[in-house]
């Protein structure tokens, strides 16, 4: 009997044991987790991932990127805990958590914007969003058009993905529901694009600008060699070199770039986990800095007490 009852307990013991591996949670200082990303912020999560692992050695990340909506659809499927997109869930998406009793979240990280690039050689570095809209819509399809002069070129529009949410947000903001008329090329990433703008004087580039943002960093003066950034105005008849803004910090968080859109983070997390430590770093703490650092604008300034002394 005591043979039995010994026996017994160890049986006990290791089955509780196993029963709290199974169970054990992650938390904002330790564990591992899928996020997954749109393509074109792939320099933002490295650097902030990054900067998370650097802090606490135990936190691991594994980012799977992608076009934005299949982003989102594998936080939903939960093959991902947060999702890093330009957009809030619809209600569809919404219907897909409630239907697990899951309350998910939306946390607006930064102020990001779409770059337009051309190469070098194309002189046309100035564009209003009305001739953004007639390119789209099918009016204009030289360079010719928009200014006297321009190269004879057709305007080849280049995206990284049909799904990318570089064009879902371009098409979105024009209106435009059928692009079956358009000289549209895809590449397969926003290095890419950079790379065929680079060697197509009749290319016109659309990316995340954090690729090309960076001062700091060399793969920044890397990929923005040989380009330049169009600048855009919202004017219909603008006047001055003052009418036209880039996608870069200022001009982003001052609200003046017309193609600027939100960063999100959207979180299907259930405890106080890895991806809420994360998040709050992001918003809360030195996260900001990084965001500042790669041009960014950061939905939370980072506050920095300065002490003055005489």
């Amino acid at each position: 009997m005591i043979r039995i009852g010994i026996w017994g307990l160890l049986v006990l013991i290791g089955l509780i044991g196993c029963d709290s591996k199974k169970t054990a949670l992650d938390n904002p200082s330790r564990g591992s987790i899928v996020i997954a990303a749109d393509e074109s912020f792939r320099p933002l999560v490295t650097q902030l991932t990054s900067a998370y692992s650097g802090i606490y050695p135990d936190a691991h990340f594994k980012v799977v990127y992608k076009p934005e909506q299949e982003a989102i659809n594998l936080m939903l499927k939960d093959s991902a805990r947060i999702a890093i997109t330009t957009r809030t869930l619809n209600a569809n998406e919404k219907a897909v958590l409630d239907k697990s009793k899951i309350v998910g979240s939306a946390t607006k990280l930064a102020t990001d914007g779409v770059a337009l690039i051309i190469n070098r050689a194309n002189t046309d570095s100035l564009l209003t969003m009305s001739q953004l809209k007639t390119i789209f819509t099918g009016k204009i399809k030289q360079w010719s058009q928009l200014k006297p002069g321009s190269q004879p070129l057709p305007i080849t529009l280049v995206f990284d993905n049909n799904n990318s949410s570089n064009l879902e947000f371009v098409l979105h903001t024009f209106g435009i529901t059928d692009v079956t008329g358009l000289r549209i090329f895809t590449a397969k990433s926003n290095r890419e694009v950079i790379d065929f703008v680079r060697k197509n004087p009749s290319a016109l580039g659309f990316i995340g600008v954090n690729w090309i943002s960076d001062g700091d960093e060399p793969l920044t003066a890397e990929l923005s060699k040989d380009l330049r950034v169009v600048g855009i105005s919202p004017k219909e008849n603008p006047t001055t070199r003052a009418d036209y803004f880039q996608p870069f910090q200022e001009d982003l968080g001052m609200q003046r770039y017309p193609l600027r859109r939100p960063v999100y983070a959207l979180s299907r997390e259930t405890h106080p986990g890895l991806a809420g430590g994360l998040v709050n770093y992001v918003i809360r703490d030195a996260g900001s800095l990084i965001i500042y650092k790669l041009g960014l604008w950061p939905s939370v300034p980072y506050n920095r007490e300065v002490n003055l002394r005489k």
